[in-house]
C-alpha cells in the first residue's frame, strides 16, 4: 500500500520556522502531527490536521542526542491525537537541502517509542518524520510489531480553487 501525506502550506511553513528556533540545550527542536486518514483503492492518504511543538521545558538534558524529550511531551502528543482519532507522527528537521536521511540514534529510538503510540491509540499508524530545507522522509507503522514502511508521497497543499461567481469561472 503507497502511503501520501497531504499537509496545508501555511502548516508546513508553520512548522518549518518552529523546528528552526534554537532551544536553550537541545541542538535541535521537536514537534507532532495528527492527521485524519482515508483509503483509495492501494493507497493510505494522511491528511495533516495539526502540528504541536514540543514545549520548551519538555525537553531533556542528554549527551549524543540532538534533542530528547520526556514523557510530558509524548503525553501530551497522545492526548493532542486521542479526539478525534488520529494518526500521530513525530517529526523534527536535519536541515540543509535534498532527500534527508534517518540517524541511526533517530532509527533506534523511533523503533522504541513509536510503537507505544499504540498502546493509547491503536487503530492509528503513526510514523517519524525528518525534513530538510526543501524536501522530506518518513516511516509509518501500522502495528507495533511489525517493521515500519516508507511514506512514499509528501504533498504540500496550496491555492484552493475557488469559483469567480462574476464570471463563473474557476480562478
Amino acid at each position: 500500500m503507497t502511503v501520501t501525506i497531504k499537509i496545508l502550506g501555511r502548516i508546513l511553513d508553520h512548522m518549518r520556522i518552529d523546528l528552526r528556533r534554537s532551544h536553550k540545550f537541545a541542538h535541535e527542536r521537536i514537534g507532532f502531527m495528527t492527521a485524519n486518514l482515508a483509503t483509495n483503492d492501494d493507497e493510505l492518504i494522511m491528511m495533516v490536521r495539526d502540528y504541536t511543538p514540543v514545549a520548551d521545558d519538555d525537553y531533556e538534558r542528554a549527551a549524543g542526542v540532538g534533542a530528547q524529550i520526556g514523557s510530558n511531551a509524548i503525553r501530551k502528543a497522545l492526548q493532542s491525537a486521542y479526539r478525534p482519532q488520529s494518526a500521530l507522527l513525530h517529526i523534527h528537521t536535519h536541515g540543509g537541502r535534498g532527500r534527508p536521511g534517518f540517524s541511526g540514534t533517530d532509527l533506534r529510538s523511533g523503533q522504541e517509542f513509536v510503537p507505544s503510540f499504540f498502546n493509547t491509540l491503536p487503530k492509528m499508524p503513526h510514523g517519524l518524520i525528518v525534513l530538510s530545507d526543501d524536501s522530506v522522509t518518513g516511516l509509518l507503522w501500522y502495528h507495533p510489531e511489525r517493521n515500519p514502511v516508507d511514506i512514499g508521497n509528501f504533498v504540500r497543499v496550496d491555492s484552493p480553487y475557488f469559483r469567480d461567481w462574476t464570471n463563473n469561472e474557476l480562478a
